[in-house]
């Protein structure tokens, strides 16, 4: 008898907690795990971490294998691609045996000596956790201001060090997010967080001074708020916005304490969003369509009366955004589901499209930052591809390779085939699924299947290469994105019709992919797992829940599963901004709706898919409460021997 025969999992007490709403009546009675510091709360988390323990057991062999095969894949020394800036270049690299990337640069020649701006594993020394969120060289390059977490929580911390020196000043400033140099090298501006995460406030800080001042703060809690400057260096952009509507301030980089101009207020359903070339703004807007259009305006003057429309909004076609340069503007759109970048010149208005290799990938901008440069670097890749590297002259059209990702032990990307088809969803909508399998192990019959998901806040769920996934696809898995509605693929209108009080068509199309996948012999229900993560967590929950015989397994990454008392807690961070994305359960109609699928309210005695669940204890987005709840609940309800 194996260990994992024996495992007993933890059984949570349940205290009823009354929750009621719109005359609705019902009881939460896992409420008490919402008690972050309460000893009991943490114990049963750590017995909740014994139990998967004693589960995988009997497996710890072959995950150190399927460990040690990953590795073996990965080159750990390796450097990026560099890219210049003013007179250095910068890149980062990494050293076997260190966890994290080191930064740095060199000047005016690729053969200099190295300097080194930061090397993340000395910062992250002692410290269980560790991210990097801003990297800000100043102009002078002489100073870098750079922002990390070691809590996990998302909540970064700013400092500034003199890059001549080494040498870390004093300043530290809490709860940062975005961060921009002024041109004079001295005044910094930044993105400040409020209790609930939102970027609320804009500060603009002196080197070496005590007291910043609050520049703009934005008191609609739908809103948070960002500063960048400008490629072209000569303004700095304050945009705040929501997830349906935004607007614009701008500032001359060189008077940093002049003040902020409006270039349109905000409306209801506009979004617009502005940078800047020549003796112009260039603005992509919604005004008269949803997949946006863009408009130029003269700086001196850029309200919307002076819009001047250089590109129309197109039904299938998606703008993503644009990058301005001093000769040329890349525009960043999306067709048939997947993107593509278009160069068009300043001076003649002729438009090309950049060629890459196969048209269902993942393709954009990287280490852009010379505002005079005719050479656009990009990043590609596909499900058979690794990560490439390509600079792109805008003026000869030429497409050149700089690095591949290279994935030691003979990588031959002719081994594997992707192959793209479309599920009917329950409406007739015909919902793309993107796919990979290794040649040889793909025979007549099904085979196990991995199936992923996302579908949310518009974001495209692009395809990637990855190393790790060809442990796999080399013992005969294939492996699924289902492209569902919610997510960005076609542009906003597959966004609004995953959305508020059509986000049940992300849980249908998710189906509809399994289904076909099974219909049309890939695999069987005994052989398919599904895995999300976040709102794609949500996502996989919410169709166990419904067909939870068409399922092997489920792998559910911090999971939004806990719905209606996430987004009725407006003091947790992001509930307020997604309102527009959910709906707003205080009102009875989204209410009614949210209840209905709600992964966590849904649960009934039925036969469940083998699940993991997944979360982490300081997550800022999904609390650790909502998979622990739905894990505590579920094991009552199932009524199958999966675990």
């Amino acid at each position: 008898m194996t260990s994992s025969s024996l495992a007993v999992p933890p059984v949570a007490k349940r205290i009823a907690h009354e929750v009621v709403i719109h005359e609705r009546a019902w009881t939460d009675e896992y409420r008490w795990l919402h008690r972050k510091n309460d000893p009991e709360v943490r114990a049963y988390l750590e017995a909740e971490n014994t139990y998967t323990e004693a589960i995988m057991a009997p497996f710890q062999p072959f995950q150190g294998a399927l460990y040690k095969e990953m590795l073996a894949r990965i080159k750990e020394t390796d450097m990026g691609v560099p890219y210049r800036m003013g007179a250095w270049w910068y890149y980062a690299r990494t050293e076997t045996g260190k966890q994290y990337p080191i930064y740095c640069r060199k000047w005016r020649d690729l053969e200099a000596p190295e300097h080194i701006t930061l090397d993340l594993n000395e910062l992250a020394a002692g410290h269980e956790y560790f991210a990097l969120g801003a990297y800000k060289i100043s102009p002078g390059g002489n100073l870098l201001a750079f922002s990390s977490d070691v809590t996990g929580f998302r909540e970064y911390t700013l400092r500034i060090k003199n890059l001549a020196t080494g040498e870390m000043l004093a300043e530290r400033i809490e709860k940062t997010r975005s961060v921009a140099w002024a041109m004079d090298n001295q005044h910094l501006f930044y993105a400040k967080e409020d209790k609930a995460k939102r970027a609320y406030r804009i500060y603009r800080h002196v080197l070496g001074g005590r007291r910043d001042r609050i520049l703009h703060e934005e008191s609609d809690e739908r809103f948070s708020v960002s500063v960048t400057r400008t490629r072209s260096d000569a303004y700095l952009v304050l945009t705040t916005a929501s997830a349906t509507a935004s607007e614009v301030r701008y500032l001359d980089a060189k008077r940093p304490r002049a003040p902020w101009t409006l270039i349109e207020g905000r409306s209801d359903n506009h979004e617009y969003y502005a940078d800047h070339a020549g003796d112009s703004f260039y603005i992509v807007s919604n005004d008269q369509g949803r997949n946006f259009r863009l408009v130029v305006a003269p700086a001196a003057h850029p309200s919307k009366e002076n819009w001047a429309e250089l590109i129309p909004h197109r039904p299938d076609v998606m703008l993503e955004g644009v990058d301005l340069f001093a000769r040329h503007m890349v525009l960043h759109e999306r067709q048939g589901g997947f993107p593509l970048l278009r160069v068009q010149s300043y001076d003649s208005r002729e438009t090309w499209r950049v060629e890459m290799p196969d048209a269902a990938c993942s393709v954009r901008g990287a280490g852009n930052e010379e505002f005079a440069s005719t050479v656009y670097r990009i990043e590609y890749e596909s499900l058979v591809v690794p990560l490439s590297g390509y600079d792109c002259d805008l003026i000869t059209r030429e497409l050149k390779l700089l690095k591949r990702q290279e994935v030691l032990g003979g990588y031959d990307a002719g081994q594997y085939q992707s192959e793209l088809f479309h599920a009917k969803a329950s409406d007739g909508t015909l919902v793309p699924v993107s796919m990979v399998y290794k040649k040889q192990e793909r025979h007549a019959g099904p085979q196990p299947a991995l199936l992923t998901g996302y579908g949310a806040y518009g974001i495209p769920n692009d395809v990637h290469f990855s190393s790790t996934r060809l442990s796999l696809l080399d013992r005969g898995v294939i492996y699924a994105i289902a492209h569902v509605r919610g997510g960005g693929e076609y542009g906003k209108a597959w966004h609004d019709n995953g959305r508020m009080l059509k986000k049940r068509n992300s849980f249908t199309d998710f189906i509809a992919a399994a289904e076909a996948l099974i219909a049309q012999g890939y695999t069987r229900a005994d052989q398919l797992l599904i895995q999300g993560g976040s709102a794609g967590g949500l996502l996989v929950c919410a169709v166990a829940n419904f067909r939870p015989e068409l399922f092997k397994a489920v792998i559910a990454e911090v999971p939004f599963v806990d719905v209606i008392h996430t987004m009725l807690d407006d003091t947790l961070p992001l509930t307020t901004g997604e309102y527009e994305e959910w709906g707003n359960p205080h009102e009875r109609t989204y209410f009614e709706y949210m209840r209905a699928y709600s992964p966590y309210d849904n649960l009934a005695a039925k036969p469940y898919p083998a699940m993991l669940v997944e979360t982490s204890l300081n997550d800022s987005q999904v609390m650790y409460w909502e998979p622990a709840k739905y894990v505590a609940r579920l094991r009552v309800m199932n009524t199958s021997k999966r675990p």
